[in-house]
């Protein structure tokens, strides 16, 4: 018993799973089953009669050696059954308008939030660019305004003392303070949140254009069948040809009124 439950040895490994007892019990029996069905064919097979005769054979009928067996299924008038392609098109027609829709409600979307991202791409790189708007009155001065050679600058303001008039206060300049801790990690976080938000933003845009996709192949295969049963309704009222069981096209001509 404790030799029956033992792992497979390493060296033995590339062998698979070391078989058990059980395992080699299922394996026989199955085994043995399978021969003894194998024993009584063949003898039923030397004993078989060939001259041996049912009404029966008269209905049936086999296949390369196998027999065909009627399933019991009635078959179905032409009426009926292009009554039932015109309610399969019809739901393909009602399921194709539904992708339909959310298809272009999807495209809508899709823009839209493109349309944004390319806004806030341009406003983050005029602000990276230090770009300057200037403001005109008319088309004229627009078409001969020519943007000077340094960047505009806003003048800086001065302190003032007391009520307004500079005494003598020394020019020398004064020396930048340095935000507050707090500012600064306050700064940081707030720049973090905006990344974290533009890659969500970006994760959804890219599922909604996977989505967008699947939408357009599901219409156009919807479509598709629309159409192939449309195509079986016309050839089984014959008022479209087609191509025989004998490989050859024909085409049903109307007659002349």
């Amino acid at each position: 018993d404790l030799i029956l439950t033992l792992k497979q040895p390493l060296e033995r490994a590339k062998y698979g799973i070391l078989e058990k007892h059980k395992d080699y019990s299922l394996r026989a029996r199955d085994h043995n089953e399978k021969r003894k069905r194998l024993r009584i064919l063949r003898q039923k097979a030397q004993d078989r009669n060939p001259d041996e005769f049912h009404f029966a054979m008269m209905s049936s009928a086999t296949n390369n050696g196998r027999k065909i067996t009627d399933r019991g299924n009635k078959a179905l008038s032409n009426d009926v059954v292009r009554l039932l392609k015109t309610q399969d098109a019809g739901y393909l027609r009602t399921i194709a308008q539904r992708v339909r829709k959310e298809r272009e409600r999807l495209e809508e979307e899709v823009m839209l939030v493109d349309e944004i991202g390319e806004e806030d791409k341009e406003m983050e790189d005029n602000a990276k660019a230090g770009k300057h708007t200037i403001f005109v009155d008319t088309k004229e001065e627009q078409n001969v305004f020519r943007a000077p050679a340094k960047p505009l600058r806003r003048p800086r303001r001065q302190s003032v003392l007391g009520s307004g008039i500079d005494h003598g206060a020394s020019t020398d300049p004064v020396p930048p303070t340095t935000p507050p801790q707090r500012t600064v990690e306050a700064e940081v976080l707030a720049q973090k949140a905006e990344r974290a938000l533009r890659q969500r933003h970006r994760k959804e845009q890219e599922s909604r254009r996977k989505r967008l996709g699947a939408l357009r192949s599901q219409e156009q295969d919807l479509m598709a069948a629309e159409q192939e049963l449309e195509n079986q309704r016309a050839k089984m009222s014959n008022s479209a040809g087609g191509v025989n069981k004998n490989g050859v096209k024909f085409k049903i001509r109307e007659r002349k009124r």
